[in-house]
């Protein structure tokens, strides 16, 4: 059966490219859409996976970046540093602002680094220094491209002109970006170095984060300590809320048009073969192998669709980040199982669809169409 089924799909090369090509081409817009929506979301939370923190310590009740204001006493550094299981702490100073070039305004989230920062500066540097000094900043990549700026030239960050000194890769995503810039100069806005935003904390090898930051919230008050995964899964959990619903259907509408002309090209393909599979009938063939042939050859269709789908959704996955940094795509294990379980089930309710036709037909009828 599954031999007859393969032979009979092999058999004409054209129609064999087509069907396998719309399948193709269907599963590669589904594919492609669940890699933009799993890049795009990894893309969200980049800053805070590489920032090499365990533990993030932020005013009390605020659990994430996104459109928040923290401000702690400055004190909260020594104080972190001081309960049990704390190797090493960073302070941050932190604003959402505009990065002003002569050409271009773009949102950033603005860092303040202190010079001997250990955690949160930016982990993949393309050009110049990883940690600004004073008077200096550096910005994404992307940013400076499409600004028409270079190392040397001038930014304008917090209202203050400073010089470009590098060029960070990885901290930009369609909305924003992320700046450093030193925590001097952050601190000669805000008026004096009395308050941080956050405190990240290194825990010692052996050590729980989760146990540590429960700990540092019962020694040190005032303030909301999370392990680097639960800040991260806190400021996904925000944006999918405020954003969330609209991309969830933009993605449900290309995943059901793209099952549908699967469902489309496999009930076509069917139907093409109709009188092979009534000949099949009228040499006595049992209906439940006519089933099987044409489940079969469906199967064999999806399969290699699926295949050459996910090669040009890799290829795409390649390509794009190439063109434009604030766009990456990732395929993700789940979205693979969902998309090929569902088109299955899709081609095979395609194909049976059809076949139940031919299972009726008068053997005779073949002979003298």
């Amino acid at each position: 059966m599954l031999r007859l089924a393969f032979r009979n799909l092999f058999q004409s090369k054209v129609r064999l490219a087509i069907s396998v090509g719309g399948i193709a081409l269907a599963l590669m817009l589904v594919l492609t859409l669940d890699a933009i929506m799993t890049g795009a979301e990894k893309r969200l939370t980049a800053y805070i996976d590489n920032s090499e923190a365990d533990v993030w310590v932020a005013q009390s009740g605020i659990r994430n970046l996104h459109m928040v204001s923290s401000w702690i006493p400055a004190s909260v550094r020594n104080e972190v540093s001081e309960v049990p299981g704390v190797e090493s702490v960073t302070p941050l100073m932190y604003l959402t602002a505009p990065v002003d070039t002569e050409d271009e305004q773009s949102l950033a989230y603005v860092i303040g680094l202190p010079e001997d920062a250990a955690m949160g500066k930016p982990w993949r540097v393309t050009e110049g220094r990883a940690v600004p000094e004073p008077g200096e900043a550096v910005i994404d990549s992307s940013v400076a491209e499409h600004s028409g700026i270079k190392l040397g030239d001038e930014a304008e960050i917090l209202g203050q002109e400073l010089e470009v000194a590098g060029l960070s890769e990885g901290t930009a995503t369609l909305t924003n970006s992320v700046a450093f810039i030193s925590m001097e100069d952050f601190e000669r806005i805000q008026g004096g170095g009395q308050v941080v935003s956050f405190v990240l904390a290194k825990v010692e090898s052996g050590q729980s984060p989760e146990a540590v930051a429960e700990r540092i919230e019962d020694d040190v008050g005032g303030v909301t300590a999370q392990t680097r995964a639960a800040f991260a899964d806190e400021e996904r959990r925000l944006v999918n809320d405020m954003a969330g619903d609209l991309l969830a259907i933009m993605n449900l509408a290309g995943f059901m048009t793209g099952l549908a002309v699967v469902a489309l090209t496999v009930y076509t393909a069917t139907l093409a073969r109709r009188s092979e599979y009534g000949v099949l009938k009228a040499l006595g063939a049992h209906n439940v192998r006519l089933y099987g042939v044409v489940l079969a050859q469906a199967l064999y269709s999806v399969v290699l669709g699926f295949v050459v789908g996910l090669a040009f959704t890799l290829v795409l996955s390649a390509v794009v980040p190439a063109l434009t940094s604030n766009l990456t795509l990732q395929v993700s294990g789940t979205s693979l199982l969902k998309v090929g379980a569902v088109s299955l089930v899709f081609a095979a309710l395609a194909a049976v669809l059809p076949i139940r036709q031919i299972a009726g037909l008068d053997p005779a009828t073949v002979f003298r169409g």
